[in-house]
């Protein structure tokens, strides 16, 4: 049996130390989008402009990591996958989505081990919001 450490906070907003740094992480993930040609099936998927989906991204991670809950008191519980059933999201778009979302919290110097535990997590929510086979 394996022990696991226990993290340095209560939370894991707490942890990666509230929404400046949130709002860092959403911004250097979407500033490579539009950067990088490895995500352009991702960045194509967003359509023309990106500042509605940083404003989202940004609320609904502040909620999702255990801080303020923005997003749902603004438009209610998150449906992600309701939400993003318009959108073509296959496997293509899952691992530039968590490529382009690894990428960004290691410019933005999120902790090591608090980025195993995200990079676990986002993997399991991305690939559970795939609505196409490849």
């Amino acid at each position: 049996m394996q022990i696991q450490e226990k993290p340095p906070a209560a939370t894991p907003f707490e942890w990666i130390g509230g929404e400046a740094p949130v709002r860092a992480l959403v911004d250097r993930f979407y500033d490579l989008m539009d950067l990088e040609p490895g995500y352009a099936a991702l960045r194509a998927a967003h359509g023309p402009g990106l500042e509605n989906a940083r404003q989202r991204l940004f609320m609904f991670l502040c909620g999702w990591l255990g801080g303020p809950q923005y997003y749902t008191e603004q438009f209610g519980h998150p449906r992600l996958r309701a939400r993003h059933m318009p959108f073509k999201i296959g496997i293509l778009e899952r691992d530039q989505w968590l490529a382009c979302m690894d990428q960004a919290m290691g410019e933005t110097g999120v902790d090591e081990a608090l980025r195993a535990r995200l990079r676990d997590s986002f993997f399991q929510t991305a690939d559970w919001m795939r609505n196409q086979g490849v």
